[in-house]
């Protein structure tokens, strides 16, 4: 397979959208009784998009992409294409192992999305050659390019990352491990134009710390259900007004950060909640995770209104 350019339209146009705004992924829509509601996902997209996200990536972890069966990916990747319309790059979630992650490819590129963020592998630790053996296997069965996420028991050293980003569809990494010195060293020994995001749980809370290390793009859970103050935070940090961001960690962030880190699951379940209280049509999550507590939800709505207010916006 030849080398696909770093420069490829999709690539340039993640790039560009990077720069200009956080990065999307919508919540997956289900109806009280669990199913699928491909009514609610399509109003909660095009409601993300009028806010002018750098990107968008449907049933990813946000997405809960671990809850989908494949008819059920199917549908929510179609409609994140449909409502984009080509506006913002669409990059669907796949993962599992190569096998399976194979097929979600090939539902995505059936679909029309522009790219796939590669989840981590299910449950067992692998060497290195594995973890590159991975994307490899993925790559040689899909035409879309890849971004490798490297969280839980996926870790690159440099001397992997120089060997995936061989890979002729790989374009760039997701990093949720927070480890900036390994990070730092994997920028390092990446080639000119490959993608690197902050993929960082509340990724906000150390926007500024990646960027130190060349790592200024960031995943945000908050766009999901109040942007007003995602891109306020955002545009914080590009004007450079530390204040406006400092206010937004101390009274917002860290608290919701807080919050998410009392049950296991929060950092999906916290963020339909909220959305839910902004009258959302996402509905609840599926097991294995759970809704919060009354307690926990009363909290959230006190914490959304503070966090509302400090940009200008209401509940």
């Amino acid at each position: 397979m030849a080398r696909v350019s770093l420069e490829t339209d999709t690539a340039r146009r993640l790039r560009d959208g990077m720069a200009r705004g956080v990065l999307s992924f919508p919540l997956t829509s289900f109806r009280a009784d669990g199913s699928l509601d491909p009514d609610g996902f399509r109003a909660h997209v095009a409601a993300q998009l009028a806010t002018a996200p750098g990107a968008v990536f449907p049933a990813c972890g946000t997405g809960e992409f671990f809850s989908l069966d494949e008819d059920e990916y199917r549908q929510v990747v179609t409609l994140a294409v449909e409502e984009a319309a080509g506006r913002v790059p669409v990059v669907a979630g796949t993962g599992y192992g190569w096998a399976q992650a194979v097929r979600f490819a090939r539902i995505a590129e059936e679909a029309g999305a522009d790219a796939l963020l590669v989840l981590p592998h299910y449950l067992v630790a692998a060497p290195q050659d594995g973890l590159v053996a991975q994307l490899e296997q993925i790559a040689a069965r899909t035409r879309l390019p890849l971004i490798a996420y490297q969280r839980g028991q996926v870790a690159f050293t440099a001397a992997s990352l120089k060997r995936i980003a061989a890979i002729p569809t790989v374009i760039g990494l997701k990093d949720g491990h927070s480890d900036l010195d390994r990070l730092q060293r994997l920028t390092l020994a990446a080639p000119e134009g490959f993608l690197f995001f902050n993929g960082a749980a509340t990724a906000e809370i150390q926007a500024r710390a990646y960027a130190t290390v060349g790592v200024p793009a960031y995943s945000s859970a908050v766009h999901a259900f109040a942007p007003e103050i995602a891109n306020a935070f955002f545009a914080a940090l590009r004007d450079g007004d530390g204040g406006t961001a400092d206010e937004l960690l101390r009274a917002f962030y860290v608290p919701l950060v807080e919050l998410r880190d009392r049950v296991p699951g929060y950092a999906v379940s916290l963020v339909k909640a909220a959305a839910r209280l902004r009258g959302r049509p996402v509905g609840p999550v599926r097991a294995p995770l759970t809704d919060p507590s009354a307690a926990d939800l009363a909290a959230l709505r006190t914490l959304l209104t503070t966090g509302l207010d400090l940009v200008g916006a209401a509940l």
